[in-house]
């Protein structure tokens, strides 16, 4: 037995090695160019369609917001497409991402998130009206659609079917499997740490939920999505303004900070200014796909479903999905945690950054409890890690059940619709035993690394169908080609 524990332990550790060396590489080099660089593309293909139909995309989620889509006939109603796709934008990555983002990468990190999230905003426009344009709808009337459709749409031979496959097996490992652990582990943390809530017991609790809601469909998950969105977005607002107004006097420095370690993270994070700037930039680039998520593939599942009159309806409302996941939620993590956690403690004192590390490694602080210290210096050490926990709960419940739902349409693509009971047991053992398991590094990195394989199909299948992304921007009444 002894042998084989060592076994493992030493595969864990190769295994780890393995897939930083690929994390790192993806992060540092390859997903860079790819998210700036389809951004960029897109941003001039459109004529900046992000600034240009901005007031046009509010209008088009907000004129006629309800919170009873009711049930469709074929699809979803457009504002419940993009609740879904922010349930699954909106998640970890906002509280522990953006947290995490800063400890590695420095405040300058969020600036480099905003950047990306900028150019995300066109590349989801164009992910929303491919996913329109391409979609299909099955012999049950049901509608289907996402990435899969598109790549195979842009190339129809065995290059297409190859570059579906390849996404659909990422995207189920990613989102169906090993981000549904990610996201309960993240719950089950908080809960035990703010109301010693056994970390099984959450387990328990959240996959019978889960099972509860994505046995329903696609029209339950929706129904859901779109009602709690909107309030666990509004409860997290209200709270960081809170805080905010508290502590007033840190935003300049915070918003200075975010600035100014942008371009001179070296006085922060140490080693060499090429080092520096490249980890600001990756934490900014890795943490930003995993907030966001645009150019990653997964909202575009969502969009899809959307009972609107043309495709660029639904691109627009897209794009003020990532504007609310980072400009708005993200942000207001980034600037609590910064005026608390590092401003307020005099952490960014320092040119060498020596207090700023000092803190780090004197407090032993990650994503999660950074937050938890951050809200708990205003509302008290209790009531902020409850408050950190309830809406970090929100937050992963949420994404957890879109996540399902995008890996489920993959899942039916890989194997056939028989297959949907096999998938839903999968995934919510994986729920379960996220929750009760110590946070893994291997875990995490897997994550990440799988979320990184999904932009590369994903990426080629927008620039090959970029015409469509041009015509659709000009608010053409081009009909899809599914009619």
């Amino acid at each position: 037995m002894d042998q084989i524990l060592a076994w493992l332990k030493n595969l864990e550790a190769g295994t780890l090695k393995v897939m930083t060396f690929i994390n790192n590489y993806m992060a540092n080099y390859v997903l860079i160019i790819l998210l700036v660089g389809i951004g960029l593309f897109f941003s001039f293909k459109t004529r900046f369609v992000q600034v240009r139909c901005f007031g046009e995309g509010m209008k088009q989620v907000f004129g006629n917001l309800s919170l009873k889509g009711g049930k469709q006939k074929g699809g979803i109603s457009s504002f419940q497409a993009l609740a879904t796709a922010v349930a699954g934008q909106v998640g970890t990555g906002n509280i522990v991402g953006a947290s995490s983002a800063i400890l590695v990468g420095g405040p300058g990190a969020i600036f480099w998130m905003w950047i990306i999230a900028f150019l995300g905003m066109a590349t989801i426009y164009a992910e929303a009206v491919l996913a329109q344009e391409t979609r299909k709808v099955d012999a049950d009337g049901n509608v289907q659609g996402g990435p899969i459709y598109y790549i195979k749409e842009a190339f129809k031979g065995k290059f297409g079917k190859f570059l579906a496959g390849f996404f659909a097996i990422a995207t189920v490992i990613s989102l169906g499997f090993i981000g549904g652990m990610v996201q309960s582990n993240s719950i089950g943390a908080t809960f035990n740490t703010a109301f010693g809530v056994p970390t099984w017991v959450t387990g328990v609790v959240l996959a019978v939920v889960v099972a509860f809601i994505i046995i329903g469909g696609v029209q339950r998950i929706a129904s859901t999505a779109e009602k709690i969105v909107p309030i666990m977005a509004t409860l997290y607002i209200v709270g960081g303004l809170i805080v905010l107004i508290v502590n007033i006097k840190y935003i300049p420095a915070a918003f200075g900070a975010i600035f100014k370690y942008a371009f001179n993270p070296k006085a922060l994070i140490g080693g060499s200014f090429g080092a520096a700037i490249a980890s600001a930039i990756s934490q900014g680039a890795k943490r930003g796909l995993f907030s966001n998520e645009a150019g990653m593939g997964s909202t575009p599942h969502a969009h899809a479903l959307a009972n609107v009159k043309k495709p660029h309806d639904q691109g627009v409302a897209a794009m003020i999905g990532v504007f609310l996941d980072t400009f708005v939620v993200l942000t207001m993590t980034a600037l609590v945690v910064i005026s608390c956690t590092y401003v307020g403690n005099g952490a960014l004192a320092g040119a060498d950054g020596d207090s700023y590390k000092g803190l780090i490694d004197s407090l032993s602080i990650k994503g999660t409890n950074v937050a938890q210290m951050s809200f708990g210096s205003v509302f008290g050490t209790g009531f902020g890690n409850g408050f950190v926990a309830i809406c970090l709960m929100f937050f992963a419940f949420t994404t957890i059940i879109s996540w399902n739902l995008f890996g489920e349409i993959n899942y039916k693509y890989l194997f056939g619709k028989k297959s949907k009971i096999v998938y839903a047991v999968i995934s919510v053992i994986f729920v379960f035993v996220g929750t009760i398991v110590q946070e893994n590094e291997l875990v995490w990195l897997t994550q990440d690394t799988f979320n990184q394989f999904m932009v590369l199909p994903n990426a080629i299948g927008l620039v090959a169908l970029a015409s469509l992304v041009k015509k659709a921007s000009k608010s053409s009444k081009g009909d899809r080609l599914d009619k």
